[in-house]
């Protein structure tokens, strides 16, 4: 699979329905998040991902028994045996999202060896914010060339200030915090839509939080965590980044798609910087329709001024778009900055963007003039991470000619069965082994 390619034909315009996947960013610290429970976990709309599918094996090497269920997308999750504290290095270190087992394992065994985890080559990802966040509840944090080791005989609720509002550090506090004694308040907390949807399972489960969908959580520790059921179900999100990225498929092509299953609160931001863009979507009963009449013409600033798209804590614009409204803007009339805040590394794809024949000025390693429109022609080309994939499929299903994308395996990693699903669109994309 990982020495696989995709072999792309663009210039076809897409048309259809498509539903989304389950959010990959709420189902993996929901995966840590069910080792809390003593009872046994439905989870529904889980992605068929390889992320997901790796963080389920690890899983299953500390213990915890997995049944696939009836229903795509549906696994029952039982925990049999003690849960093991140790983490299985050769899986841990290829997956970022195993990340999000500390503060679980932690709060349950008291003891927690985390090796460095993998994911991503998209610059310097801090552990940082997750070790203070788990010291500051009592933790005692060892670091070694491999990893941390992470121990504590209790845990204790505090104030904690986040010094920045990462994703991955909050759910692993607020994991932590739920069997801390006394009250845990976390500060600068992140609030995404996956954020909440972690904390919406641990209050079904009976913990108590507060502040759900704010930047100031409250979490008030329990000794265990219950339901009047015995078994706990919980229907994981649509991934309204995907969401995003079939926007831009459907303008970027002249297409018109209809994408069901929308949350329309969770892409007010995306909808808002595409309208920017001269991208237009509309609600339907159903979820939302991309038309294939767009303007496709980035609208200036007031007096002219050339327009910026930068990444923000949610409610802004997702960090994990950036890459995404890049391409779609190289196919709009107009300039635009574009501002990735966040990672070093994340906007150095934009090398094989060029080489497609975008005009596109790489000021620094965050911030890049897109001058539109270009015409793309196709080229051959290597992922470098999820979303930088992503992207190349959207330029490569805009260009002129044919394309290949290698390294597909980090695509896959983040979008499930996404050439069967685009197929079905009327996109010309084929899985070529290698």
């Amino acid at each position: 699979m990982s020495s696989s390619y995709f072999k792309i034909i663009g210039k076809n315009p897409l048309h259809g329905t498509i539903v989304p996947q389950g959010n990959k960013n709420e189902a993996l610290p929901l995966l840590g998040a069910l080792l809390l429970w003593e009872g046994d976990v439905i989870l529904e709309n889980l992605p068929e991902i390889a992320d997901v599918q790796k963080l389920m094996d690890v899983l299953r090497h500390i213990g915890v028994e997995i049944t696939s269920l009836d229903t795509k997308g549906s696994y029952l999750f039982q925990k049999k045996n003690p849960v093991k504290s140790d983490l299985p290095y050769e899986l841990c270190s290829q997956l970022r999202g195993a990340v999000t087992l500390a503060g679980p394992i932690l709060a349950r065994t008291g003891r927690v060896f985390l090796p460095k985890p993998g994911g991503d080559k998209i610059g310097r990802r801090r552990m940082d914010t997750h070790l203070l966040a788990l010291e500051a509840l009592g933790a005692k944090i060892e670091v070694f060339p491999d990893g941390y080791m992470i121990t504590a005989d209790r845990l204790f609720g505090k104030d904690i200030l986040l010094d920045e509002a990462s994703v991955t550090a909050t759910e692993n506090a607020v994991m932590a915090a739920v069997f801390a004694e006394g009250t845990t308040i976390i500060r600068n907390a992140a609030s995404e839509p996956h954020v909440q949807g972690l904390c919406r399972f641990l209050q079904a489960a009976g913990a108590k939080i507060e502040g759900i969908g704010t930047n100031h959580l409250t979490i008030t520790g329990v000794t265990s965590l219950t339901s009047p059921n015995g078994v706990l179900k919980h229907r994981i999100g649509s991934d309204y980044l995907e969401v995003g990225s079939f926007i831009s498929l459907a303008a970027v092509t002249g297409g018109e798609i209809h994408i069901t299953d929308v949350n329309l609160e969770d892409i007010r931001m995306i909808r808002m910087v595409y309208s920017r863009l001269g991208i237009e979507v509309r609600p339907t009963e159903t979820g939302i329709l991309v038309p294939s009449d767009q303007k496709m013409e980035i609208i200036p600033d007031y007096h002219g001024a050339t327009p910026k798209i930068d990444d923000a804590p949610w409610p802004g614009f997702p960090a994990d778009m950036t890459s995404v409204a890049l391409v779609t803007a190289t196919q709009c009339k107009g300039t635009v900055l574009i501002h990735e805040k966040l990672f070093e590394s994340r906007l150095f794809f934009v090398d094989n963007i060029i080489a497609m024949g975008a005009q596109i000025i790489l000021c620094d390693p965050h911030r890049a003039i897109v001058i539109g429109a270009n015409r793309l022609y196709g080229q051959r080309v290597a992922s470098p991470d999820i979303r930088a994939g992503m992207a190349m499929i959207i330029a490569a299903l805009c260009a002129e000619g044919q394309s290949e994308i290698h390294n597909i395996v980090q695509i896959d990693r983040g979008f499930e069965s996404i050439d069967t699903r685009l197929r079905s669109l009327g996109a010309q994309i084929e899985r070529i082994p290698s």
